[in-house]
């Protein structure tokens, strides 16, 4: 081999390996780039959102933070139009890997019809614990139950009253008190068996029960806090507990319950118990607190 030859193919085999080494560089800078991991927006950065969601006015939307996913839940039932959904879809989409959207089966609503339980109006809720003031007694149910209805009694008939409304809180909250005039009406501590001794605070994964007029004993979990719902007609309700349990029209206003401890007031969901659903409950401590009552 000449020496023109061996000069040549030492800077053939110099050429190559730079180009094999360049391949090698971007190769593990690619590799890098698509390996690392794309920033999650803090929870701090969805802070305003639940305000501007309330302002876009969507009825029958609900939304709430998932603690455990670390997310903002925002849930659409069917009575959400496509139109309205890319609404929502376009205020979320700015804070991707934070929020999530999702259809509910079924419509939100307040829980409310005809049949067993509390009557006054032709309406039926469930009453939902006893309480207290001194010696007067009251029972506590849903505030959208309450509204606008003076007095409640035990049957369809009507026949036996119970006693007046003393006081609602809907919308923006969901409670109502009655208080019980009737001594013919007993007015135990009780939920059902189970003799009440106080109230608790909900948290995230507790396993809690509701008992109701429609559906009987159901049980679950805390799936979130501080939901809000749009429930349509300008009836938009804050702070509320989110479970997994279902419920049905009629339920509205039974207690949630852990243990021998109350913890809400059913507001109203989705769904149904054939096929399952998300309910809302008011928490029984700012009922309490607002009419100066105590459970026993």
């Amino acid at each position: 081999m000449t020496t023109r030859s061996r000069t040549t193919g030492r800077s053939q085999l110099i050429s190559y390996a730079l180009s094999l080494l360049t391949l090698v560089a971007l190769t593990v800078s690619g590799t890098s780039a698509t390996a690392a991991p794309t920033a999650r927006p803090a929870p701090s950065s969805v802070s305003g959102l639940p305000s501007t969601l309330a302002s876009l006015a969507v009825e029958g939307t609900a939304w709430a933070m998932d603690e455990p996913g670390g997310k903002l839940r925002v849930l659409a039932d069917s009575t959400v139009t496509d139109t309205e959904l890319a609404r929502l879809r376009r205020v979320t989409d700015r804070f991707a890997g934070a929020v999530t959207v999702e259809r509910l089966n079924g419509r939100l609503r307040t829980l409310l019809s005809g049949g067993d339980g509390v009557y006054a109006g032709g309406r039926r809720c469930t009453a939902g614990v006893n309480v207290q003031s001194g010696s007067t007694y009251y029972f506590v149910t849903a505030g959208h139950c309450t509204t606008d209805l003076p007095t409640w009694y035990t049957g369809a008939t009507m026949d036996t009253a119970v006693g007046p409304t003393t006081g609602s809180s809907f919308p923006g909250n969901d409670f109502g008190v009655v208080r019980y005039t009737n001594p013919a009406v007993p007015h135990p501590g009780t939920i059902g068996t189970v003799d009440v001794t106080g109230t608790a605070s909900a948290y995230v994964g507790q396993r809690v029960c509701t008992r109701g007029a429609t559906t009987g004993v159901r049980c679950g979990v805390v799936t979130a806090l501080n939901a809000s719902v749009n429930y349509g007609g300008g009836d938009i309700v804050h702070g509320l507990i989110q479970t997994n349990i279902c419920a049905e029209p009629g339920d509205s206003g039974g207690p949630l319950y852990a243990g021998d401890k109350v913890i809400g007031i059913l507001s109203g969901g989705s769904g149904n118990c054939a096929t399952g659903g998300t309910t809302y409950y008011q928490p029984i401590g700012e009922a309490l607190s607002t009419y100066g009552l105590s459970v026993y």
